[in-house]
């Protein structure tokens, strides 16, 4: 059974940081893109970053590069997302998701309908 869990989420203060944790497990890594997504209140899930483990190439959003970071912990099964210089306005509940790989790469890194697999969400409030 394909779980991913994800943890970290809380309250923050403008320009603040928070660590998101993502916990996988039931499927392979390399055969999958593990990305973060993030929704807003009445809006569609947008994409923030995405790691191809088999290649180790990172994607991000233009609107939080040079901000968050995403990583993966491969013995642990785990990918983190490390934001920092947070934003009132990036208040939002923040998904973990993981889509076939040769999918994901070929129709679009934030195509949603292309993610299989998605957590629960954790919220992140960023006050101001």
């Amino acid at each position: 059974e394909v779980q991913l869990v994800e943890s970290g989420g809380g309250l923050v203060q403008a320009g603040g940081s928070l660590r998101l944790s993502c916990a996988a497990s039931g499927f392979r890594f390399d055969d999958y893109v593990i990305s973060w997504f993030r929704q807003f209140p009445g809006k569609e899930r947008e994409g923030v970053s995405a790691m191809s483990s088999r290649d180790g190439r990172i994607y991000y959003a233009d609107a939080v590069k040079g901000r968050f970071t995403m990583s993966t912990d491969n013995a642990q099964n785990a990918v983190y997302l490390q934001m920092n210089s947070l934003k009132p306005e990036e208040t939002a509940v923040y998904y973990c998701a993981a889509g076939q790989r040769n999918l994901v790469l070929r129709f679009g890194i934030w195509v949603l309908s292309k993610y299989d697999y998605w957590g629960q969400g954790t919220q992140v409030t960023a006050s101001s």
